[in-house]
């Protein structure tokens, strides 16, 4: 027995999964009878798992050892590197698994969520509320004492500190949380979710183990209520199903538990280490897309359209428009719709090894610097300085200007040929410096929505349109006529000068002077763009010591008295309904991404005890920032 039991805290301190074996003889006649016991009592309705537990406990009497078994149970490739890379994006990871203590925390050290060298690790394992309530007060005032012993300056930053803010989330000390299902129970109660919420913000890892498929739901919505963050969850199986469909954006990974984490999700693939791409590449790269996207679509109808209230000072705001009305009618359709399409799906600032070389890129989305309510003002005011231009340098220019006969050059319709001609060239130039990323489809749509412009200018404006439809195409040979005089291709030349350097000269000064991580990352892919990439080398660190290890040498109390007792049962409204859609349908969504301030991430590593060599890491991820 003692050495049993030296062998098992051995295997458990390696981080293995132990097994005790063991065997009881039993006569056919006493087991006959236990079973009828067993069959009756599985159908009662009152106190079932009570009845149960006695049977159980009845047979499990006067056992004899045989001996231990211990099994790797090994968790997926790229597990810790891709919660490394995460938090290096200041990501905040959540675990959130049905598995016991020791064996989440063995979890925890094997990810290096838990470290050896953290200040504290604090397990909140109370029985009762009143308990629960004192273990976590205790732990957010050590923590905050251990901030103010560290550093003078946090009293300043706690200040800061607002109710619902994403700043709490700056960790001030090295610790960790621990709590069971039972006490997450009591924790989750209305008077002490707001210190719970206050004390996982305060640590840098968050481990809920024992915890029901519900409860899994009510820590996300805990964070949604509370906290200006977009949360993102991660499960494999279908006791995440609630998780998934509470957080704003569910994943699921397709292995061995199911297919309907992925039924139930928004996106899916096979292992957990390619939620690093999925976040870092692919979700940052869509947020700069949009944003340089938003930012160009309201530069260019603004320029677009406010040329028309610097004409109506001079038609006395008649409504008379000053392009023609086919112009007006293909601008957004076909001159310029197509070059910021392809922005839109192609543009990056950074390839993809350099975006997951560098995790801290991810930062800008997270605080929301790339389109804002700052960013929409500079946008707007950009394209009504680029109105005010396009009309007043043509006008100034018009007035003065005479063909090469000595005609007079300044009626209508060769003014609006102007104008129209100088805004299809002015933004597709500016959506050219725009475009970090060039590929053939930007070329082609760029420089062929210009070809299209220009051939179907002198095609509306033909004698054979005319001679058809002499009421629908009235301009009949002003462009032939205005774009062969040389006067105004220098008019158009300095206008688009004139719209283009300012803002060409306040992007070159700001990088040059007021660079951003982005900036200095594009500046190196140039300079080694003849290089390989670089793998990053994040060494595994694996945990030998037996200090925070345990083994579960006979069985383990489940979720029978959790569920019964009710207390996992209360929720909003809003997540009730959810999870009960979330077992009847699969619908997903996601919201708006420019509101994105902060993601945490839960990762819920589920691990069943059957005996298996290998496992796929199952769990749920809340992702916050």
């Amino acid at each position: 027995m003692y050495t049993t039991s030296e062998h098992l805290s051995a295997f458990a301190g390696e981080g293995l999964r132990t097994l005790a074996l063991a065997y009881k003889d039993l006569s056919e006649e006493y087991y006959q009878v236990w079973k009828k016991k067993l069959h009756y009592v599985s159908t009662v309705i009152d106190n079932r798992e009570e009845h149960l537990a006695v049977l159980y406990e009845e047979i499990e009497q006067g056992m004899k050892l045989l001996g231990a078994t211990a099994i790797e149970d090994k968790l997926q490739e790229g597990v810790p590197e891709t919660i490394a890379c995460l938090t290096l994006a200041d990501i905040k990871i959540w675990v959130l698994t049905g598995d016991k203590l020791e064996t989440a925390m063995n979890i925890g050290y094997s990810c290096n969520m838990l470290r050896d060298d953290m200040n504290e690790v604090f397990i909140i394992s109370g029985l009762a509320q009143l308990e629960v309530q004192q273990q976590l007060r205790s732990a957010k005032e050590h923590i905050l004492g251990l901030s103010r012993v560290s550093s003078t300056g946090d009293v300043a930053k706690g200040e800061m500190f607002a109710e619902d803010s994403v700043f709490e989330e700056a960790i001030i000390a090295q610790c960790a949380l621990v709590i069971n299902g039972l006490s997450l129970a009591h924790a989750l109660e209305p008077q002490l979710e707001h210190t719970l919420l206050d004390l996982a913000c305060l640590c840098k890892t968050v481990i809920c183990c024992r915890v029901t498929p519900m409860q899994k739901a009510q820590v996300v919505e805990l964070v949604r209520r509370h906290k200006r963050a977009v949360t993102l969850a991660v499960g494999d199986g279908a006791n995440d199903v609630s998780m998934i469909k509470t957080a704003h954006i569910g994943v699921g990974i397709s292995g061995q538990e199911g297919m309907q984490a992925v039924l139930a999700s928004d996106y899916s693939f096979a292992q957990f280490r390619y939620l690093q791409r999925l976040l870092l590449v692919h979700g940052r790269w869509s947020y700069f897309r949009m944003c340089n996207f938003l930012a160009y679509f309201f530069y260019k109808n603004f320029a677009f359209t406010l040329v028309h209230f610097w004409y109506g000072f001079y038609c006395g705001f008649s409504a008379q428009t000053v392009y023609d009305q086919w112009f007006i009618t293909l601008f957004n359709i076909v001159y310029t719709s197509l070059p910021v399409l392809a922005m839109g799906l192609f543009d990056q600032d950074v390839n993809d090894q350099n975006s997951l070389r560098y995790p801290s890129l991810y930062k800008p989305g997270q605080q929301n610097h790339l389109f804002n309510k700052r960013q929409f003002f500079l946008c707007t005011l950009q394209g009504i300085v680029t109105s005010f231009l396009l009309f007043f340098i043509p006008y100034g220019a018009f007035s003065v200007m005479v063909k090469e006969d000595g005609a007079d050059l300044s009626d209508h319709q060769t003014f609006a040929v102007t104008i129209a001609t100088t805004l299809v060239i002015v933004v597709s130039v500016q959506i050219g410096l725009d475009t970090h990323y060039w590929t053939a489809v930007n070329h082609l749509f760029v420089w062929g929505s210009l070809i299209v412009y220009f051939a179907i200018l002198l095609a509306m404006q033909s004698d054979g349109l005319f001679g058809i439809f002499s009421s629908n195409f009235p301009f009949i040979g002003t462009a032939r006529n205005c774009l062969s005089e040389k006067t105004v291709w220098l008019a158009v030349l300095l206008t688009t000068v004139v719209c283009i350097l300012p803002g060409l000269v306040v992007s070159f000064l700001r990088v040059d002077l007021f660079p951003t991580l982005t900036d200095k990352v594009r500046h190196l892919q140039k300079s080694r763009k003849k290089q390989g990439p670089q793998e990053q080398n994040l060494r595994r660190i694996r945990r030998t010591s037996s200090r925070h290890s345990a083994y579960a040498f006979s069985h383990q109390q489940g979720y029978g008295e959790l569920i019964t007792s009710g207390k996992n049962m209360r929720m909003s409204t809003l997540s009730s309904t959810r999870s009960l859609e979330g077992t009847a349908q699969s619908s997903s969504w996601i919201e708006n991404i420019l509101k994105r301030k902060n993601e945490v991430a839960c990762i819920s590593p589920e691990r069943p005890d059957p005996p298996d060599s290998h496992r796929d890491f199952r769990g749920s991820a809340d992702r916050l920032k």
